[in-house]
């Protein structure tokens, strides 16, 4: 069976929990504080003029990383303390996962406190682009609960991707494995990045920069997957029923969405008119809602009757843009 069929048929099963993933969809609009510094007594004006400066508005439960200390949650500027790449939430929005300037791999708190190194970069690596893999003990097929982080490594020039418990303090990753569908051939081991995990079950999409092919890997009752189709920086949709990722149409990135939940795979471009590229695309919890990046900021664009509505600007904020549960 291949790895469309079997996400599919995995998929009518999941439906019902997916449907409890929910996401508000009013704006939510906050003014980061101005410092504290400087002379107290400064008029009212001078002060609301640098509230209006370091204003940023997204939509309710977007997030926005940009390889700084600082990330936009909840239409706030929050200062992690260190440095903060490839920002990822666990399903619950409890718990960040990101790459600090050392290049080890972080989790924190919302607000940047509470920081953990689950694994020191040993040096030499460069590690990128965590996401969490976290899915429910099944008793019935004596399946136990995950609680993991899985990213990509690029060691010695050669790419993998690499697992470890989220609950890990200065613990050691290990290399995935990666094995084909049976009948379908292999799948490269190497030359992998970008993972993303979505669902219950704890299916993953990536992309391998050698084939320009966009893979998913089953990771439930076999370790197993196949390539899906062309194409980079793929996400899995909570339901897991559809994948989006990048591919280039006539020199700009769009968007497009495969569609496995059916019986024949579809594949559609969702921004058809991009006149700029659009990358690092995301889900939001429900599965209505793509946001992803552009030069001049952060868009969504969400499901309508018909597909996919236009992409709407929701924040002149340019960086990774990520949900939290």
């Amino acid at each position: 069976m291949s790895a469309r069929n079997r996400r599919s048929t995995a998929a009518v099963t999941t439906a019902g929990a997916a449907a409890l993933l929910t996401l508000c969809g009013a704006a939510a609009t906050a003014t980061a504080a101005p410092s504290s510094g400087g002379d107290a007594k400064g008029s009212a004006a001078m002060v609301a003029a640098a509230a209006s400066a370091q204003a940023v508005t997204v939509p309710r439960g977007l997030t926005i990383s940009d390889g700084t200390r600082h990330v936009v949650v909840n239409g706030k500027s929050i200062d992690f303390g260190t440095t903060v790449r490839d920002l990822a939430w666990n399903p619950s929005g409890s718990k960040a996962a990101f790459i600090n300037g050392h290049g080890d791999l972080v989790v924190s708190n919302p607000d940047g406190s509470h920081r953990v190194i689950v694994a020191a970069n040993p040096g030499g690596q460069t590690w990128s682009h965590p996401t969490w893999q976290v899915t429910a003990a099944d008793r019935t097929n004596q399946i136990p609960a995950k609680n993991n982080l899985i990213f990509s490594a690029k060691i010695h020039g050669s790419t993998v991707l690499e697992g470890i418990k989220a609950t890990s303090n200065h613990g050691r990753p290990a290399k995935i494995s990666l094995n084909g569908d049976p009948g379908d051939g292999g799948v490269p081991q190497t030359n992998n990045t970008w993972p993303n995990v979505g669902g219950s079950y704890g299916t993953a999409v990536y992309e391998n920069t050698h084939t320009g092919e966009v893979y998913i890997r089953d990771d439930y009752l076999r370790q197993q997957g196949g390539a899906l189709t062309k194409g980079s920086e793929p996400a899995l949709s909570p339901d897991n029923e559809e994948v989006v990722f990048v591919r280039s149409v006539h020199g700009h990135d769009h968007l497009f969405v495969e569609d496995f939940g059916g019986s024949t795979p579809v594949v559609k471009d969702v921004t058809p008119n991009a006149t700029t590229d659009y990358t690092e695309p995301t889900w939001s919890p429900n599965g209505k809602t793509v946001a992803f990046r552009t030069p001049t900021g952060t868009y969504t664009i969400t499901k309508t009757a018909h597909g996919f509505g236009k992409p709407v600007k929701v924040s002149k904020h340019t960086g990774l843009p990520a949900y939290r549960g």
